[in-house]
C-alpha cells in the first residue's frame, strides 16, 4: 500500500514539474512537439532511476558513516553529471541508433534540476532504496505524463488563432500555470 502512495502522490499530486517547479527549463523548452517530449520523457526515466540508486548509495554508504552529509548537494551534483557522461559514452559505443535518438535529451538531463530534486528528496524524506526507485521512477512517469500533456496542448495551440501579443512563451506560461491548477484537484487524493 506505501508504494502505491508514493507511486500516486509522485505522478498527480506532488508532480515534480507542476507541485514542485523542478525540471521548469526542460518542461518549457523542449515541449513544442509530442514526439521531441516523448525521446526527454525516457532519458529523464532512465537517469533519474539511475541517479537515485546511486546517489541513496552515497549518501547511505559515505556521506552519513562520514558525517560529510554537508556534501551531498555538490556531491549528487558531480555523480548526476558523471553519470549521463558516462551513459551518453556507453550508448554512442554499444547502440548508435539509440544515442542518435536521445541526440540533446542527454546533455540537456544534466542541467535538469528534477533529476537532482529527486534524488535530495528521496534521502530527505528517509525513504529506503526500494522506495527510493519507485518515487524516482513515478517521479519521472509524472515529468512525463506533465511534459506530453503540455506538448499536445501547445501543438494544438499552434493551429488556434491566439492574439498577436500571446503568442509563444506567453500562452505557453498561461497553459503551464492553468494545467499546474488542473493536477491541484489531486491534492485530496493521497
Amino acid at each position: 500500500m506505501e508504494y502505491l502512495i508514493i507511486i500516486i502522490s509522485a505522478i498527480f499530486v506532488s508532480n515534480i514539474v507542476l507541485a514542485q517547479y523542478l525540471g521548469i527549463c526542460p518542461f518549457l523548452g523542449v515541449s513544442g512537439k509530442v514526439s521531441t517530449s516523448v525521446g526527454m520523457s525516457g532519458a529523464v526515466l532512465f537517469v533519474m532511476t539511475i541517479a537515485t540508486i546511486v546517489t541513496w548509495l552515497i549518501q547511505t554508504y559515505i556521506l552519513e558513516p562520514f558525517g560529510i552529509t554537508f556534501l551531498q548537494t555538490i556531491s549528487f551534483i558531480l555523480v548526476i553529471a558523471s553519470l549521463v557522461q558516462m551513459v551518453e559514452i556507453i550508448l554512442k559505443k554499444i547502440s548508435p541508433p539509440l544515442y542518435q535518438a536521445l541526440g540533446i535529451f542527454l546533455p540537456l538531463i544534466t542541467t535538469n534540476c528534477a533529476v537532482l530534486g529527486v534524488a535530495l528528496l528521496t534521502v530527505s524524506r528517509n525513504y529506503n532504496l526500494m522506495e527510493g526507485v519507485v518515487f524516482a521512477v513515478a517521479s519521472a512517469f509524472g515529468f512525463g505524463l506533465a511534459m506530453l500533456l503540455f506538448a499536445g496542448i501547445r501543438e494544438h495551440l499552434d493551429l488556434m488563432d491566439v492574439p498577436k501579443g500571446m503568442r509563444g512563451v506567453p500562452i505557453a506560461l498561461v497553459t503551464a500555470g492553468i494545467l499546474a491548477l488542473a493536477f491541484m484537484g489531486f491534492i485530496g487524493l493521497v
